[in-house]
């Protein structure tokens, strides 16, 4: 499958069922948009490229990828953003022919600031072009835009603050934006102080019956969150919390398969049913590590005798009926999207791949300059956040694995080329091809936890003249390892008799949101916001000009193997 048809690929459905979650791996905070008979959702992307990731599905159960909106530094620039900075909680809209779409560029969450300048793009088509960014304000993240039927236009988000002993969500506020004009007019109020539960944040309006519905996430992004609802018959409130308490939740119930619901978007089907797209969570264990990340699940929406509405039980399920006349196969066009292999003969990359803190321009990523390989030139350190050379996509399964073969002719012990499972830039594992000091090729594994880095010795590796490797890297729940095969021209990648494992087993799960909370006395937790990575890495350290070139890349999904009964 070629990154051209990749894109094509879409989620199974058995017998109108939606499966959730139906974006696996880092998804998170997403929100859903219906134009005609399409839906799109739009999710963050925190410090990756492109920013902004979408999805596109017909019937709420089959989805496949678009890309990235932002996908140029005019539109987004990411140099020197910290982890888990970056593009926070999109919202996609549509108005007057044209997709609106608000996004948040946070460069700093630290000490209870947010440094949080919010933007507005517009396209025709969402394959663009998009507009210059207008810069919005600046007091909260998580923005979204509201039509009202009468044509105007308001913007929300949390209002942030950062006085030592107030309340730092201290509420949603609403402003009116002119369309015309591209700009915010008249007076920011707060409408709605949230809940006892606090944390108020992810606001969108929805209107119903002569009902204003305010949909908010509470609890803060993890077991404890939540999405509470509150109504007016007006704009700007009085609004009036659901007396039956959030609308759905997974806080309390450790025993549920999807944690962390929250973050909430509702949609409404063109024969009038409502669904509501959230982020979920799937731990490893009950309240254990998230390695997948925060992704996207589906409910389904009924609406009370009073007017509210409703999720089942309140809490999300794995496994929700679909809208009328939902097909239980996959799309002609699509495939397996538990396999996914790029021999890179497309000339730019496909949707699944991201770029770290810096989009996949020429200067640094090339699929033309040597037909059917990608080349990497090589970047930055592994902490470096200006110029990193890191192509990779999101860890989808707990049981996967991923596979290269790789060309790369290392200088100096500068040059480093390989493949990593990646988090953060203070967390990751890394199997690279480097030189020694007398020129001969070594291979090594080394891997940063909370910010310590280890040499992993005992996976020293000399590759003799070797420029040519097949790379592997997998994960089996917890654990990870890497693997090597000689990379001659008459093999194939995924041919297990001729792999050899290194001799480590490694921890897959410092590769998560919980692992890289950071506490510091006196100020709010600061967690990590994004999900696991596998994918190709290049440093070249003394900036010479080394770069590697990647003849192909294989994802697949493992099943997990069953325990060994002596």
């Amino acid at each position: 499958m070629t990154a051209a048809t990749r894109g094509a690929a879409t989620t199974p459905s058995e017998g109108g069922l939606i499966h959730n979650p139906v974006l696996p791996g880092f998804h998170p905070d997403p929100v859903i948009l219906r134009v005609g008979t399409d839906y799109y959702i739009a999710t963050s992307t925190f410090e990756w490229c492109p920013g902004v990731r979408l999805h596109h599905s017909t019937d709420l159960a089959h989805w496949r990828p678009l890309g990235g909106i932002l996908t140029e530094r005019r539109l987004l620039d990411l140099r020197g953003a910290a982890d888990s900075a970056g593009v926070w909680a999109p919202d996609l809209s549509y108005a007057d022919g044209l997709f609106h779409l608000v996004y948040t560029d946070v460069s700093s969450f630290a000490m209870g600031y947010w440094d949080s300048q919010n933007y507005l793009v517009t396209a025709a088509d969402l394959a663009g072009p998009w507009s210059d960014p207008v810069p919005l304000h600046a007091r909260g993240f998580d923005p979204s835009l509201f039509h009202d039927d009468d044509g105007t236009s308001w913007l929300l988000s949390m209002t942030a603050d950062w006085r030592e002993g107030r309340n730092r969500f201290a509420g949603i506020q609403i402003q009116r934006y002119d369309r015309a004009a591209r700009k915010l007019v008249g007076a920011e109020r707060i409408i709605f102080e949230g809940t006892p539960v606090g944390l108020t944040e992810a606001p969108r309006i929805y209107r119903r019956d002569g009902w204003y519905y305010l949909v908010t996430a509470e609890g803060g992004t993890s077991w404890p969150h939540q999405v509470t609802v509150a109504r007016s018959r007006e704009l700007f409130g009085p609004y009036e919390v659901d007396p039956d308490g959030p609308m759905l939740t997974s806080a309390g119930r450790p025993e549920l398969e999807l944690q962390k619901a929250g973050h909430g978007s509702l949609v409404r089907t063109p024969d009038d049913q409502w669904y509501m797209a959230h982020l979920v969570a799937r731990p490893y264990s009950p309240l254990g590590r998230c390695v997948l990340g925060r992704e996207t699940a589906i409910q389904r929406v009924t609406w009370d005798q009073d007017g509210w509405p409703r999720v089942d039980g309140g809490v999300p399920a794995v496994t929700v009926p679909a809208p009328a006349g939902t097909s239980s196969s996959i799309s002609a066009a699509g495939a397996d999207p538990g396999f996914d292999h790029d021999d890179f003969d497309a000339p730019e990359l496909g949707p699944d791949w991201s770029t770290l803190r810096r989009p996949a321009t020429p200067d640094w990523v090339q699929l033309t300059a040597r037909p059917s390989y990608l080349r990497v030139y090589g970047g930055q350190s592994p902490v470096g956040r200006q110029r990193p050379s890191l192509v990779a996509r999101r860890v989808t399964g707990t049981h996967c694995t991923l596979t290269a073969t790789m060309e790369f002719r290392p200088d100096s012990y500068r040059q480093l080329a390989g493949i990593t499972a990646y988090y953060n830039s203070q967390n990751w594992h890394y199997l690279y091809l480097t030189a020694d000091d007398d020129g001969r090729r070594v291979l090594e594994v080394m891997s940063c936890d909370g910010g310590h880095r280890v040499q992993h010795a005992s996976c020293r590796v000399d590759a003799g003249n070797l420029d040519r490797v097949r790379l592997r890297v997998r994960l089996a729940g917890p654990v990870l390892t890497f693997g090597y095969a000689p990379g001659t021209s008459a093999a194939v990648d995924g041919v297990d008799d001729d792999w050899r494992e290194l001799p480590v087993e490694l921890d897959a799960t410092i590769l998560s949101d919980e692992h890289a909370v950071r506490r510091v006395e006196g100020e709010p937790e600061a967690w990590g916001f994004t999900g696991a990575f596998v994918g190709l890495w290049v440093q070249d350290l003394g900036a010479d000009g080394g770069f590697a070139d990647f003849d192909s890349a294989t994802y697949e999904i493992n099943r997990p193997q069953p325990p060994h009964r002596g």
